[in-house]
């Protein structure tokens, strides 16, 4: 078998050391084919490093790396392009004074290796010399490619030095479109497409394919190339989880599919495909690569644990620009790779998109981590708790079920506990939205809020061969008793349970009487 190249993001290293490569080059092939200058948006660790090398060894005329790849027969390899890469991790980038001396080097450096000598003094001006003296010196226009374009921006966010290093970015972009003669090929990538910074502004020509059906599958892998590429280790992790390989690409889907930037291509996530083969072990590899502190601290302050539980409908505008001064929650969790598009639709010919949660490594992390933070339970335990709680729902075990519930509200924080001068329905949806952060914790596919033909039920628990219909009641004085049996009334009334009788179903009555919780389970009748 082929190494897996985790961590590996140079193009040559990866065919020169006979690295598992999934051919990306057709793709690659209709992008140069067919753009000038070039925009794409992809979450961190998405692959697209890998495609900036890929792209530059092209230019170059590297022939021999892309031996055996669809490319190979339909490249002319007789045009080699001088090539400017540029990647914005390695700058550095505290301060505008900072990229100035670090932007300078990085150029001067780049030009002596071509055997060129800048003689301007600024780094803007020194990139215009630099692309103006290699397409004189080769006779061949300058392909610029540009890694993690938006990197100072997003470090620089909520700083003192943000407006210098935004003036210092607007004033090297600019040299793009005033060397535009000079240029072949510009290619830059970014987790954000953000405001306020001239490349997009200045750039008439740019395009940006994030959400462009021709490349949906640029980065990651399609479940055809998974299948193809990685036939071996399928077999070898199917074996060592003693699973069929059927269950287990199931499995795999599961976990790690489900993003798309078109709401019909759908793909795996590299980072979290090669570690999994490489282990042998689902976990989350790619949440756990970033802190999402600021993230759940900001779902949490903004009440927007609801966001990543239920679709969400956005429009075309939504991904047009991104303000990191002001912060927008649908496009910063879209863009960062949280919410993907599920589904495209063009009404009078404006497409809108249903955004979700990629799939059950994303969820069951956000999950986690929200739930810790709503109710400043222990993360090292809740998959240990969530785990116990499901056996008891599914073995009416009532008593167990409400003594573990009143140890997870215990801990919710006072301004999430109800108050007796708020509505009734509105201490009721604070409960509802800890509730279906809970019950996802347990493994159930949660729909909150699915309307029937008799009216809106609160929760169904969706999990293997049973279907658990919950309706939650609040009320400051009325008795946990009173409330619960008002719960289980309202299903049978409504026939809540009818859709569901392909399967077990359960029917679980929560209450909370002021800052009192009880349950009862049963079996429909």
């Amino acid at each position: 078998m082929k190494k897996l190249p985790i961590g590996v993001q140079s193009f040559e290293e990866l065919r020169k050391e006979s690295y598992l490569y999934v051919d990306k080059t057709e793709e690659i092939h209709r992008l140069v084919t067919n753009s000038h200058i070039v925009f794409l948006s992809r979450p961190r660790r998405f692959g697209k490093s890998l495609l900036v090398s890929t792209l530059g060894e092209l230019y170059e005329g590297n022939k021999s790396l892309f031996e055996g790849l669809y490319i190979y027969d339909k490249w002319d390899w007789t045009q080699q392009y001088p090539v400017i890469r540029i990647d914005w991790t390695s700058i550095k980038h505290d301060s505008k004074e900072e990229m100035e001396r670090d932007m300078s080097d990085t150029l001067q450096s780049i030009a002596a290796t071509n055997k060129i000598t800048l003689t301007r003094q600024y780094a803007s001006s020194l990139f215009s010399e630099l692309i103006e003296s290699l397409h004189r010196k080769t006779g061949q226009k300058v392909v610029i490619l540009i890694d993690e374009y938006d990197s100072p921006i997003l470090d620089s966010v909520g700083k003192s030095e943000a407006e210098g290093v935004r003036e210092f970015l607007q004033s090297f972009y600019k040299i793009l479109k005033a060397t535009d003669n000079h240029l072949k090929f510009v290619f830059m990538t970014g987790i954000t497409k953000v405001a306020k910074v001239s490349i997009f502004s200045a750039l008439n020509s740019l395009e940006d394919i994030t959400l462009d059906e021709e490349y949906a599958s640029i980065c990651g892998y399609t479940q055809e190339e998974l299948e193809r590429d990685f036939s071996e280790y399928i077999d070898n992790t199917a074996v060592h989880l003693e699973m069929t390989r059927e269950d287990l690409l199931a499995n795999i889907r599961k976990w790690y599919d489900g993003y798309s930037w078109d709401g019909k291509t759908s793909v795996y996530n590299p980072f979290s495909t090669m570690p999994f083969f490489e282990h042998n072990e689902f976990s989350n590899y790619w949440f756990e690569t970033g802190t999402p502190t600021f993230l759940i601290n900001r779902l949490k302050k903004h009440g927007l644990a609801k966001t990543i539980l239920e679709p969400i409908v956005a429009s075309q505008t939504a991904f047009d620009s991104y303000d990191p001064e002001a912060l927008d929650d649908v496009p910063l969790l879209f863009q960062t790779g949280y919410l993907t598009v599920k589904n495209k639709e063009v009404t009078n010919g404006n497409p809108l998109y249903t955004l979700e949660v990629p799939n059950m490594e994303v969820k069951e992390s956000l999950m986690e981590h929200l739930l810790s933070a709503y109710t400043n339970y222990p993360r090292s335990t809740m998959s240990v708790l969530g785990r116990e709680m499901l056996q008891q729902i599914l073995d009416f075990d009532e008593e167990g079920f409400t003594n573990n519930m009143r140890r997870m509200f215990a801990g919710v924080s006072y301004t999430l506990q109800p108050e007796d001068n708020m509505y009734e329905d509105t201490n009721e949806a604070r409960y509802h939205i800890i509730f279906q952060l809970w019950m996802t914790m347990l493994g159930f596919n949660i729909q909150s809020e699915k309307i029937t033909n008799r009216g809106r039920m609160d929760a169904v628990l969706l999990q293997d061969g049973v279907a658990v219909v919950v309706e939650l009641k609040y009320h400051a004085k009325k008795k946990l008793k009173t409330l619960l049996k008002q719960a289980i009334a309202q299903i049978y009334d409504k026939r809540y349970y009818e859709q569901f009788l392909d399967r077990k179903v359960i029917l679980l009555g929560i209450a909370f009487s002021g800052k009192e919780v009880g349950c009862r389970i049963e079996c429909r009748n």
